[in-house]
């Protein structure tokens, strides 16, 4: 079944008809459609479709558009994010229509930031955090699912949902599977410290990030916040910090620590954090399957995250 037509997810929407110049497709998204809505005499606006819910997906995928909506309802008292406008179903599909923020992704004008401009974007990124995690919620996990009493539930159910997704795609992983939720059932001494749900991007790599370059580089804010949870703060720098080591990156850090964040160096942190790390590795293998990534270019990308992911389950046993 094909993606309605965006003009009846903007009916559905009550978007003036008579306005809408053109819906441009663009090519960002890696998982949902994604459109560009230009209108005469209104600012112009986004429009994500889901796709077709019969499709292969995994688990935490579903219905993941809502969590976007409200990530930007909450979040947006603290950090620049788009203004949800409507969310919704037609014919079953999920979309979601918001405000267009200015800027191009961080990864698509890389190579016109020179070094000191990306430390100060680091920094500012880092502060932009901070001020994330000073949002705080009633309770723990997606909230798709609703949310648990404690974050060591939340953070058991949400990985023994993706260990399911790798049994059910017959996904090979480092370790097996029983043997992966027992190790995350050992280390719920650890997930018990955090008591307190904070509001957690979990995709913030530089294709989410926006930046406006004239007349000098500087942050426009953050998008495609389908993956949010809330949960341990300490979870944001797996995504940070993709194949590398976020808390090592003093720029970032001054930002996020001037903004009020802390960076637990503690064995407890050490091990939630290993724990992230392979929870996010884990689901960039899996995802390959349901979205039938072939060919050698994803086949180097998945050696590169089996060898990131491998990493932080020898740490987190180590732990």
């Amino acid at each position: 079944m094909a993606h309605p037509d965006p003009a009846a997810f903007l009916a559905a929407s009550g978007i003036d008809h008579d306005r809408v110049r053109a819906c441009i497709p663009l090519g960002d998204g890696t998982y949902n459609a994604v459109q560009r809505v230009e209108r005469a005499g209104a600012p112009t606006l986004i429009l994500k479709i889901a796709p077709n819910p019969a499709a292969p997906a995994m688990t935490y995928e579903k219905d993941l558009l809502s969590t976007e909506a409200e990530f930007y309802r909450v979040a947006g008292r603290q950090v620049p994010v788009p203004h949800p406008v409507w969310s919704g179903r037609v014919d079953d599909f999920s979309a979601l229509l918001m405000t267009e923020l200015p800027g191009r992704s961080w990864h698509s004008v890389d190579k016109m930031i020179d070094s000191g401009e990306s430390r100060t974007l680091r920094h500012d990124l880092g502060r932009m955090v901070g001020g994330l995690h000073q949002v705080t919620g009633a309770g723990f996990g997606y909230p798709q699912f609703g949310l648990r009493r404690s974050w060591a539930e939340a953070f058991v159910a949400m990985t023994d949902a993706v260990l399911g997704d790798a049994e059910r795609y017959e996904v090979s992983l480092p370790r097996p599977v029983d043997d992966l939720r027992q190790l995350v059932k050992d280390a719920e001494w650890a997930l018990a410290e955090v008591r307190e749900p904070v509001l957690v991007h979990f995709d913030l790599w530089p294709g989410n990030i926006l930046v406006v370059i004239e007349p000098s580089p500087c942050l426009s804010g953050i998008v495609d916040a389908e993956r949010a949870f809330w949960g341990d703060p300490l979870a944001e720098l797996a995504s940070l910090g993709l194949f590398g080591k976020a808390e090592e990156d003093a720029d970032l850090v001054a930002g996020y620590t001037g903004a009020g964040g802390v960076i637990g160096d503690d064995k407890a942190s050490n091990l939630r954090l290993s724990l992230y790390r392979a929870y996010l590795y884990m689901i960039m293998t899996i995802e390959a399957v349901p979205r039938g990534n072939t060919g050698p270019e994803h086949e180097e990308f998945r050696l590169l995250i089996e060898r990131h992911l491998r990493a932080e389950l020898q740490a987190a046993e180590a732990g």
